[in-house]
């Protein structure tokens, strides 16, 4: 008997082989235009829709094509049973999904891993990218530094413990946020089924390198937030891209964790719509 997914399902698109292995890319499509792709972060349950259900449709009456995919080894994406994920992988998963469509000049959106994963794409693919929107982007420190923020050590520490369902994710997603009364029940009950799909590999260390020194690589212009309360990646990433990548507009917000979309919501929206429509 078939599970009912936690979250909606939109469309699946297969993508050929990636780790030499078929996969295939679960995502949702909404509204027309010049396309943006928001991509998730890492985490227990993490998926497309619940990172940014608040923020899609919203992009989508403004006039854009808003695809919100899965990355690989989250959501209801493929979860290829791997030793561990690295960047390459989950690059492979977007850029499968932008030449299955047919998609041109695209606006990559990253939250945490997304941002590195939006960073690391237009680095490898720099004319498939118009415009990169970047959330406490992951890839501008060493692994070493990651793993003594707050979050990440917690997060690591409760899955060690094998605690599983609801009250693990809510133990590791309350540091995630400013104001974890923020923290649904809609939002547990949307990522604790999903965490009991994932492999181990998206439940450990993931591979991604530290890009800081290929910043100034970018052509594109790039428009970003931080939390200054980030618990997750530290906000001194902000001045890593600023030096490096001179075209680069950073927003700090206070009373902020790692999740801007969802905890200054109406602000984000409407600061990337203006940046998508004014540069």
């Amino acid at each position: 008997m078939q599970t009912t997914p936690s979250i909606p399902e939109g469309h699946y698109l297969d993508i050929g082989e990636v780790a030499g292995l078929p996969q295939r890319v679960h995502y949702h499509d909404q509204g027309e235009g010049e396309a943006v792709i928001f991509l998730h972060g890492a985490g227990g349950g993490a998926s497309g829709y619940s990172n940014f259900k608040g923020n899609y449709p919203v992009f989508a009456e403004a006039g854009y094509r808003t695809l919100v995919p899965d990355l690989l080894g989250y959501g209801l994406s493929s979860k290829p049973d791997l030793p561990q994920y690295d960047l390459d992988l989950f690059i492979a998963g977007i850029k499968g999904l932008v030449d299955g469509l047919g998609l041109q000049r695209v606006t990559l959106l990253g939250n945490s891993l997304g941002g590195a994963v939006a960073l690391g794409y237009a680095l490898a693919y720099p004319e498939d990218v118009a415009r990169l929107i970047l959330m406490a982007p992951g890839g501008v420190e060493d692994l070493d530094t990651y793993l003594a923020m707050p979050g990440i050590a917690n997060m690591f520490s409760i899955y060690q413990s094998g605690k599983t369902g609801a009250e693990a994710m809510r133990a590791v997603m309350t540091m995630q946020l400013f104001d974890p009364s923020l923290l649904t029940d809609e939002i547990i009950n949307e990522r604790a089924p999903i965490a009991a799909t994932q492999t181990q590999a998206a439940r450990s260390i993931l591979k991604v390198p530290n890009m800081t020194e290929r910043l100034h690589e970018l052509r594109c212009p790039v428009f970003g937030f931080w939390g200054v309360n980030d618990q997750f990646n530290p906000a001194s990433g902000t001045m890593k891209l600023m030096e490096h990548c001179p075209q680069a507009r950073m927003v700090l917000i206070n009373r902020c964790g790692h999740w801007v979309q969802v905890e200054h919501r109406e602000l984000f929206n409407r600061s990337c719509i203006d940046f998508l429509q004014n540069g």
